[in-house]
């Protein structure tokens, strides 16, 4: 059954998204510590070879860049690049359920977080209305 509510963060992506507080989540060491020691506990993120075509876009694109995501999240990551690859394959026919799995997996995987990308400084343009042409 679904639990209402926002999924608490992981401590390393409250590190890296600039969200950890130290009145509520403890010491930022401390907490940098510990995903340390989860990183090594489950090992890196490693792209499966079997992903191909739009997977493997999808993988390069949005999983190899989350410097946050460890082997816990390998799951999620080739799940999310199956669907990516089948909505690529066929957007008319991709299921209303599908999506909403997209998007489930990409807010555990913590790609809709705005805070997550940055931007080279080269890239900002000087006139904030020119952001939207």
């Amino acid at each position: 059954m679904a639990t209402r509510g926002v999924k608490p963060k992981p401590a390393a992506l409250r590190v890296v998204d600039g969200t950890h507080r130290t009145t509520r989540h403890g010491a930022q060491d401390e907490a940098e510590r510990a995903a340390d020691e989860a990183r090594g506990d489950f090992g890196d993120l490693v792209r499966p070879k079997h992903l191909t075509g739009e997977a493997r876009k999808a993988w390069d694109a949005w999983i190899a860049p989350a410097r946050w995501l460890d082997g816990s999240k390998a799951a999620a990551a080739i799940a999310f690049c199956e669907l990516w690859k089948s909505f690529r394959a066929d957007p008319a026919g991709f299921a209303a359920s599908h999506h909403g799995q997209m998007r489930a997996y990409m807010a555990e995987l913590g790609l809709t977080d705005e805070r997550n990308r940055t931007r080279a400084t080269d890239d900002k343009p000087k006139d904030p209305s020119e952001q939207y042409f």
